[in-house]
């Protein structure tokens, strides 16, 4: 006999082959402070496929858990085959001996466990990890190193008396009281027990495969009128929406499994639930899982093994496996009844084809650069799972040619698609920036919509065709009457624009400018806004109000003082108009009518980046992982301004209440209101010192500015990340309050560790990733813009593509004194945050 535990009420000991466990009373506690379990190999069970189960609690038949012969277990599981490096820690379900009631042994061939719930995922620990529940209440998970893994972050502020598993497979973190302070319900995985809620803003996230327990890019949610799916993130595309009715009293806010049904339920205790999807009803124990293919499966216990009893989504995806996103994978091509290929129609092509489950890949990445070697490659009678939900952008009334010319030119569109209204002069473009599973059409049915597929692909027979030839003198002549004609035309048309800007200042001929988004009327927003009753932000330049258009939510920016506005209102509709990149906030419309200028702009529920990493928004600081995530998908949005659109865009103000999140903490780069537009062929442009003080680059003392300058913004902003403070803070020491003086004097005496953010927990297991990006902003914060990357290489830096420069200057701070006068750098002359939209 071995002891695992000898806790009271927690005892767990190998007999004869089998885990035993002490009956525990779910109203008592499983597990005391101070206890601590090692994920050892002597204690565990193997199954005849391969994967291990090492419990650590487990809760008994006797207790309601589950049926005769299947119970709720917590613990260590390896999925199988087992690695013993791949054990998640979580809550599972295991067949159990009906005479002891404990874990089957392997003899008696049991079925294998089941994962039901995972605090681990995307980092797996191995033998010899450990489990404990501090003095303090914290459960925190180590690897066999001692490295940080997980925790539930239950220190702070609350009275823990112990962890127990509840007969519904909830763990639970409690206090004296016996009431929870944390419990693994509120943090689900990719399965929803009897009994659970899903609140909005909670996810059931798929994995990433069958095999491969990690995050996968589909998942399951709540929103404020249906419970919907998605897949992907760039931004994330919908695949289905179980709509709530009209007729319940009040907004959704939780979804549930229960009494054989998926309900919904509004705010309140006593508001009226629907029943959303009616399920079989059965005696055994039962779990709904989110799949990596996108089914939704309720999952049965038949006294010996778990069988799929219902496909839960048949009634919103009525077409057969092939409807659903990740069928076959990324650019794989579903047909039939589930069967997998790789377009077949770009022979020569760069795609692997050995692994059509999984999904296709392209050979080589395509490239924004070499514009001339892309080609969009039709596939004949394929449609998709998606077309007006979110994640497309939309062209109306467009020419095959310009839908196609559009993808080609919009360096994150992987795909296009071209929905015919009566001919190929006439119809409606898709553009998708992430291409997941496409469906094959039988030849002899009509094509869906009459909708047409392109794929975008490096044609690399084009581009050798394409490379320098022999030219004659004629090619000479031909080339220079091409490059008169468009010098002209170019001529021309700037001289009109000039003019157009000079007739447009009072509004009425702004809805002439090419490549401008919906233009609303000042009484159709005060409709919207609600009088602009619902204020979410206020700064220097206007007031933002919440609103909603049909279903969705918008924000509205009011400038003030539009008679010194004119400028940068024209500059921002121009600007923001006429450019599509998700890490870049999309502009529905604008408002220019008398001395009204209004801004409408998409909602984003997380509001600005300064109240995440300045202000602790809810004691709740941002992980690593997202951190790193918003620092690149800024660098994204940077990268598109600067080399993806025809004109180079300068931003000007890159700062932290310009990077607005959604509520996926996908950030989107905002407020182009003193932006420049930038010629390809000049390499500086002369302009006023415009911008916010603290994060201007040292070139605008000559005002003679590059896109460098938004390098050296970005640096400035990734380094408030990194730190969690302000470039200017007058709550640290004097020694402290500027930034880059701090930044200076722990770089050149080998302290920059000192300088990171101590409110994140995850700190010490990212310590490497958060030095290097240290090392990354010191690159960015180079006083010469010369010796700063550009934002493409800042970009294949954070992707691991590219090497970092190794001489960096330590020299952070301006010597020029006139830069740090009152009247430029003083706390007095600070502007205050300029809003677009999302709540500040």
């Amino acid at each position: 006999m071995m002891l695992l535990s000898a806790v009271p009420g927690a005892i767990i000991l190998l007999v004869g082959g089998s885990l035993l466990a002490q009956c525990l009373d779910p109203t008592l506690p499983a597990a005391n402070t101070s206890s601590s379990w090692t994920n050892s190999a002597d204690d565990q069970i193997r199954y005849g496929d391969g994967s291990i189960v090492r419990v650590v609690l487990l809760l008994s038949h006797s207790h309601g858990a589950s049926s005769d012969d299947v119970a709720f277990a917590c613990g260590f599981f390896c999925g199988a085959p087992c690695d013993r490096k791949s054990f998640l820690f979580g809550v599972f379900l295991v067949g159990t001996n009906d005479s002891t009631g404990g874990v089957a042994a392997a003899a008696a061939a049991p079925p294998p466990a089941v994962m039901v719930w995972s605090a681990n995922r995307d980092r797996p620990v191995g033998d010899n990890a450990t489990l404990q529940l501090s003095d303090a209440g914290d459960l925190v998970l180590r690897d066999a190193g001692g490295a940080f893994v997980w925790s539930t972050n239950t220190s702070a502020g609350h009275a823990v008396a112990g962890v127990r598993l509840s007969d519904s497979g909830n763990l639970v973190i409690f206090d004296d009281s016996g009431s929870p302070v944390w419990q693994s319900f509120d943090h689900p995985a990719d399965v929803l027990l009897p009994g659970q809620y899903l609140r909005p803003g909670m996810r059931l996230t798929a994995n990433f495969s069958a095999a491969n327990f990690s995050e996968g890019s589909l998942y399951v949610t709540a929103r404020n009128n249906a419970m919907a799916g998605f897949v992907g993130h760039d931004p994330p595309q919908l695949y289905f929406t179980a709509p709530v009715s009209d007729t319940m009293d009040d907004t959704l806010a939780n979804i549930t499994f229960l009494n054989g049904s998926i309900s919904a339920f509004g705010r309140s205790p006593s508001s009226s639930s629907e029943i959303l999807i009616p399920l079989p009803v059965a005696h055994s124990v039962q779990y709904i899982r989110v799949e990596s293919d996108g089914h939704m499966r309720l999952y049965g216990w038949n006294s010996s093994s778990w069988v799929i009893m219902y496909e839960v989504l048949q009634k919103y995806i009525a077409g057969g496996d092939c409807e659903y996103p990740m069928a076959c994978g990324s650019y794989g091509i579903c047909s039939g009844a589930g069967n997998c290929s790789c377009p077949s129609e770009i022979h020569s092509s760069p795609i692997y084809r050995d692994r059509p489950g999984l999904g296709c890949k392209l050979a080589t990445p395509i490239s924004c650069r070499n514009v001339r070697g892309i080609e969009m490659v039709e596939l004949p009678n394929v449609t998709y799972f998606n077309y007006n939900g979110s994640g497309a952008i939309m062209r109306d009334k467009v020419t095959r040619s310009d839908c196609l010319s559009g993808c080609v030119a919009n360096c994150s569109c992987k795909a296009a698609y071209f929905k015919l209204r009566m001919n190929d002069t006439n119809g409606t473009c898709f553009l998708q920036s992430q291409l997941f599973s496409l469906h094959k059409l039988q030849t002899t049915a009509p094509s869906l919509y009459n909708s047409r597929a392109f794929i975008k692909l490096n044609n690399i027979t084009f581009a050798e065709r394409v490379r320098p030839m022999k030219k004659t003198f004629g090619t000479g002549i031909l080339v220079g009457i091409i490059i008169g004609t468009v010098s002209l035309l170019f001529s021309i048309a700037l001289l009109i624009r000039m003019r157009t800007r000079r007739e447009r200042v009072d509004g009425e001929h702004i809805e002439h400018l090419p490549g401008m988004p919906r233009k609303f009327s000042f009484e159709e927003l005060k409709v919207v806004t609600g009088d602009f009753s619902s204020k979410i932000g206020e700064g220097a330049s206007g007031t933002v109000f919440e609103g909603k258009i049909e279903d969705e939510n918008i924000a509205v920016k009011r400038l003030d003082s539009v008679g010194r506005r004119k400028e940068e209102f024209l500059t921002e509709v121009q600007t923001i108009g006429s450019i599509h990149h998700v890490n870049l906030v999309r502009m529905i419309g604008f408002c220019a009518e008398k001395n009204h200028r209004l801004l409408v702009y998409e909602y984003m529920p997380n509001g600005s980046l300064d109240r995440w990493i300045f202000d602790g928004k809810d004691g709740r600081p941002l992980d690593w992982p997202t951190r790193h995530k918003i620092v690149s998908d800024i660098a994204r949005g940077l990268c598109y301004l600067h080399e993806g659109c025809r004109q180079r865009i300068v931003h000007l103000d890159i700062k932290p209440q310009n990077i607005l999140l959604d509520d996926q903490f996908n950030a989107k780069i905002s407020d182009f209101g003193v932006a420049k537009l930038v010629d390809k062929d000049k390499s500086r442009v002369m302009t006023r010192m415009r911008g916010t003080p603290g994060y201007l680059a040292p070139e605008w003392l000559t005002s003679t500015i590059t896109e460098k300058a938004d390098v050296y913004s970005f640096g400035v902003v990734v380094l408030e990340i990194i730190c969690g403070r302000r470039n200017l803070d007058h709550s640290q020491p004097e020694e402290a309050l500027h930034l880059m003086s701090l930044l200076q004097e722990s770089a050149r005496n080998d302290k920059l560790l000192d300088m990171i953010d101590h409110r994140m927990d995850d700190m010490q297991l990212h310590s490497e990733d958060v030095m290097h990006m240290m090392h990354l902003a010191m690159w960015c914060l180079q006083l010469h813009s010369n010796r700063r990357p550009s934002m493409s290489t800042v970009l294949r830096v954070l992707e691991d593509a590219a090497t970092m420069q190794e001489d960096i200057d330590f020299n952070f701070v301006v010597t020029n004194s006139s830069i740090f006068n009152e009247g430029i750098m003083g706390e007095s002359n600070l502007p205050s945050a300029s809003l677009l939209s999302g709540p500040r």
